[in-house]
């Protein structure tokens, strides 16, 4: 068994083994179609479930092939034009580059000693990356998993923060108010159209869901600050305390904006943390063009980007940065086996002092390699042409008399809904968008999102492959619009 194990005299066999890996995938990329089989459940599961793990077959090859029937034939390929789901982006080559070279070197990203030249590059691209939204020299951050893990990391600094200001004030005033009796008694505000992470952060954080004030949004779906005002000043006049106000860049369903700079004096004024969640808008920090969408963001006290939304890198990179790097320590602690007190004294630069988790990928790798290959415009430019994409989608929708569309795109999201043209029940105007949606998936043809909208089910594309065109969107509404109309006729004539 010591034989498959990477070393220096294995090396052969897994310059083979990955070569051969990378040619099936290879060949897979080059022959798909569509972007999924529309293979159910109930086919797939079986056959998965009828695999005895505890008969290895009997090399790599064999187990690519079987990884064709259990995985690689009906995966859902993100890459391919007609995939106009979620917030899933097509990779960028040099970042599958450097997917290859963490996974074989492994480092862990926890502490020095178990990464070297890995931490520097974490911490380097941490500076560009806080450089460009405009943060300030005392900025500082941390990659992480996801937007999810950015948003309650983030989150979690504005509770400790918030309480320790409070407690500060209260010591001042003669009283000494303990932390369990603050939090019941912090608050944040964030848009109603902002993500979920946002709630369950809270309920993680010993605040409740309940603590998170839900801001109604305007008619272009951007948080509206004359409530958020409102809200903040009605929050103090009940002795409750603002502890973050959360504004989003590119919502998910609308990929709206929030007035950014309106937030960030409202939030100074009222002295609560102001966090950012631009997982999804980060993009525009290297748009060639928009970056004046985010104006404001520089003055957030955190920040969330998510790389592999919309710098087009392998999930994971995302990451949570902050203005000042000492509110990072609301989330050290120091282990005698890992990283004493003493080396932070030394000045040996462990990251786990500022992340809530301990073992880490290298995952800031991918990046690195991005940049080093296409510049910081060339990731932009792409960027930028499926934000052109969307404007385009929002053109032919809004002429098509089979649709109408929510919003004009700030980024590269279209929310819109199949119109029948007759009266139809609204119930059964609902059931058409979810069967259209369904349908279609089920065809393999393509893959579109779904939400809801004032109580009302609609159908999304999310816009991230630049090899999208406006023919492949057109295609896709006539799909979706045949599927439609096929249900509404079944159900009429049931119904008669």
């Amino acid at each position: 068994m010591r034989s498959h194990l990477l070393n220096e005299t294995t090396a052969d066999l897994y310059r083979r083994s990955v070569t051969e890996g990378v040619d099936r995938v290879a060949a897979k990329l080059a022959t798909t179609e569509r972007p999924h089989t529309g293979i159910s459940v109930d086919e797939l599961a079986p056959v998965i479930n009828g695999i005895d793990l505890d008969k290895p077959l009997a090399d790599a090859a064999a187990v690519l092939d079987e990884l064709e029937d259990v995985y690689l034939r009906d995966a859902v390929y993100f890459h391919h034009p007609r995939y106009l789901g979620h917030l899933n982006c097509p990779v960028v080559i040099p970042a599958v580059l450097g997917e290859a070279v963490l996974s074989a070197v492994n480092s862990s990203l926890d502490t020095w000693d178990q990464s070297i030249g890995g931490t520097l590059i974490e911490r380097r691209l941490i500076d560009w990356t806080a450089r460009r939204i405009g943060l300030g020299p005392a900025a500082d951050g941390i990659f992480t998993s996801g937007g999810s893990q950015s948003n309650f990391h983030a989150l979690l600094l504005a509770r400790d923060e918030a309480c320790r200001i409070v407690m500060k004030r209260a010591l001042e005033e003669g009283a000494v108010p303990t932390k369990a009796e603050l939090l019941p008694k912090l608050r944040i505000f964030t848009s109603e159209a902002s993500h979920f992470s946002v709630q369950k952060s809270a309920a993680m954080l010993g605040l409740g869901y309940e603590a998170v004030i839900s801001v109604p949004v305007d008619r272009n779906r951007r948080m509206d600050t004359a409530v958020l005002a409102l809200e903040l000043e009605e929050c103090a006049a009940e002795g409750l305390f603002p502890m973050a106000v959360v504004a989003t860049a590119g919502t998910t369903d609308f990929g709206s904006i929030d007035p950014l700079p309106e937030i960030a004096r409202l939030t100074a004024e009222h002295s609560a943390w102001m966090h950012v969640d631009a997982a999804y808008g980060c993009g525009l920090l290297v748009s060639p063009t928009r970056r004046h969408l985010l104006d404001g963001i520089e003055h957030a006290d955190s920040v969330t980007v998510d790389y592999h939304k919309s710098f087009f890198q392998p999930v994971s990179s995302s990451a949570m940065l902050v203005r000042d790097r000492d509110t990072l320590k609301h989330a050290t602690y120091h282990a005698d086996y890992l990283n004493p007190r003493r080396m932070a004294e030394e000045r040996i630069p462990n990251q786990v002092d500022k992340s809530i988790q301990t073992t880490r990928r290298f995952d800031a790798l991918k990046l690195w390699m991005t940049l080093r290959v296409m510049g910081a415009d060339g990731v932009g430019s792409l960027f930028d042409e499926v934000v052109d994409l969307a404007a385009a989608g929002w053109d032919l929708i809004d002429a098509d008399p089979r649709f109408e569309v929510v919003v004009k795109p700030q980024i590269s999201t279209l929310v819109f809904r199949f119109l029948p043209g007759r009266e139809v029940p609204a119930d059964l105007l609902d059931e058409a968008q979810l069967h259209a949606r369904k349908a279609l998936f089920a065809s393999g043809e393509a893959v579109v999102a779904g939400t809801k909208v004032d109580g009302k089910q609609y159908l999304k594309f999310t816009l991230l492959n630049p090899q999208t065109t406006t023919a492949d969107i057109a295609a896709v509404l006539d799909l979706l619009a045949a599927h439609a109309e096929q249900f509404l006729g079944e159900s009429l004539a049931v119904h008669h």
